[in-house]
């Protein structure tokens, strides 16, 4: 057996609703304003209640985002994974460790969820009940609120496993660790429980869009992986018995291992012989996150910058190009406007693609020597407006009022995102660019990870808005420890004081004290 061993069948990147459709563990990506639930809104029926707290000891450190990854792989150190499996293959820790297994079996217990139960979980938005036979995947769902009988018979007598949705909103123990992997990611960290009765699988043979890492907290589960068939795929899909072929890797995973699959990796898993059942949570992570998401992000705003300078990107198109198809400009094909054959149409069509591809090359070579801005705006906004808050802080502002005369530093630097974009007037003659900050300090726990937020108009606050000309003492304060507020590169003193102002009033910027 090699290194690198099987994950569950049951990551569960795919949701499904009362109906049977799908739904997405992550937020889309959206390309419009970001908008946040007001505080008083009142169609989340569950109950806000945090699970009691175990006196676990804890064998993940929290100083850092990166130590907090480091102790979650070890014995492996990080450098290692990185280099030969994140992306690559799949990796089975094996821990026999009775502590480490205490602790993960602190996370979260069948008798936890009992326990939610009766605080207003909903079918398919909470918990889905299924159950593969004969390869399918059966959906057990009731509609409504759901209840403990139910869910206990489901479990007992359906053999059905049940899939609780982002246990962080309760879990205090799984917000603080997620909280640290989007840090130490930049990417957004979703979970799952899984919680599958003896002899029983719950989902059929399938991959994932995403990043994976299993902790077995309670029982065992044995796992199948398979070679995938769309390596580092960029969607979830199932797959048939007759495509996988044999699996790579064949395993019981116990409670205390930890394993880690690529998107792509095909999985199946189920619970087995003398084994009363399996809980497992599934962290998954790097959902568009691709160099392709990244260019998509980006290029709108290469393409608006550039052609501010190079007339040659705003002049016209050919004629007729929306109106004639491909293959039709190629072969040559009669202009209906005029009712005589166009025989140039193929040499327009190979000019079109050259004018196409030398600006390509020019933007590239503008990118590269660094005449051009990377600009990504819309995936920092979402990550940042979908992200975990910080682990129990308050998003009010907090200790002295900063003035000329103080020295200042960032706090939650992981928690916010600096950006640059056009301003809402656009016109012929000139358009400003905007300094924008985004911070997650205002995030709802609760409704980490839950998807579409609705189709609430309500007003979002965008984010602090400066001119551009504070973009420099902005990055200032991110690249330095402390800094002194009258060393701010502005050009007069009102600016020095208003940024610092702004900044601490969303609780983002401290007075460092003479005990600091």
């Amino acid at each position: 057996m090699s290194d690198s061993l099987s994950l569950t069948g049951e990551v569960g990147h795919t949701e499904w609703t009362e109906g049977g459709t799908e739904k997405r563990d992550m937020p889309k990506k959206s390309r419009g304003h970001v908008r946040r639930r007001s505080g008083d809104e009142e169609d989340v029926p569950v109950k806000q209640v945090r699970l009691e707290s175990r006196d676990c000891p804890s064998p993940l450190s929290f100083n850092s985002p990166s130590s907090l990854v480091t102790s979650l792989l070890q014995p492996l150190g990080t450098d290692v994974f990185f280099r030969d499996f994140w992306e690559k293959k799949p990796l089975h820790l094996q821990r026999n460790d009775p502590s480490i297994a205490s602790y993960y079996g602190s996370l979260f217990r069948l008798a936890d969820l009992q326990h939610l139960v009766s605080e207003g979980l909903q079918y398919g938005r909470d918990v889905n009940v299924v159950r593969c036979i004969n390869g399918k995947k059966k959906v057990l769902n009731r509609t409504g609120p759901v209840k403990t009988a139910v869910l206990s018979k489901n479990l007992r007598q359906d053999k059905a496993s049940i899939q609780f949705h982002q246990p962080q909103r309760f879990q205090d123990e799984l917000w603080r660790i997620q909280e640290q992997m989007e840090s130490f990611f930049g990417a957004l960290v979703g979970s799952n429980v899984y919680i599958t009765p003896e002899e029983s699988q719950g989902l059929p043979a399938h991959y994932d869009d995403v990043e994976v890492f299993i902790l077995q907290l309670e029982g065992q589960k044995r796992w199948r992986l398979y070679s995938p068939t769309v390596p580092l795929a960029a969607e979830y899909s199932t797959e048939s018995e007759d495509r996988i072929g044999d699996p790579t890797h064949d395993i019981i995973l116990k409670t205390g291992d930890l394993l880690y699959f690529p998107r792509g990796t095909i999985h199946q898993a189920n619970t087995p012989a003398g084994v009363d059942h399996s809980t497992h949570l599934t962290l998954s992570t790097y959902q568009k996150m691709s160099w392709a998401d990244l260019l998509l992000d980006i290029f709108p705003s290469l393409l608006f910058d550039s052609s501010r300078t190079d007339v040659g990107l705003r002049g016209g198109m050919p004629r007729r190009l929306l109106l004639d198809d491909a293959e039709d400009r190629s072969s040559g094909t009669e202009d209906r406007s005029s009712g005589t054959e166009d025989r140039s149409s193929g040499t327009e069509d190979r000019s079109t693609g050259g004018r196409l591809a030398a600006g390509l090359r020019s933007l590239a070579g503008r990118v590269e020597t660094g005449l051009l801005d990377l600009r990504s705006t819309h995936m920092k906004r979402d990550f940042i407006m979908n992200r975990l808050p910080p682990y129990n802080q308050q998003p009010t502002p907090c200790g002295k009022m900063p003035s000329l005369e103080d020295t200042v530093y960032l706090r939650f630097k992981d928690h916010m995102v600096i950006t640059v974009e056009p301003g809402p007037d656009r016109t012929d003659e000139a358009t400003e660019l905007l300094v924008l900050v985004f911070h997650s300090l205002k995030n709802r726990r609760e409704q980490h990870m839950m998807g579409e937020l609705g189709d609430e108009e309500e007003d979002v606050s965008l984010g602090l808005q400066f001119p551009l000309s504070h973009l420099p003492a902005l990055r200032q304060l991110r690249q330095a420890e402390q800094l002194a507020v009258s060393r701010l590169q502005l050009p007069t003193q009102e600016d020095r004081l208003g940024l610092v102002l702004a900044l601490w009033s969303e609780n983002l910027l401290l007075v460092v004290s003479e005990h600091d």
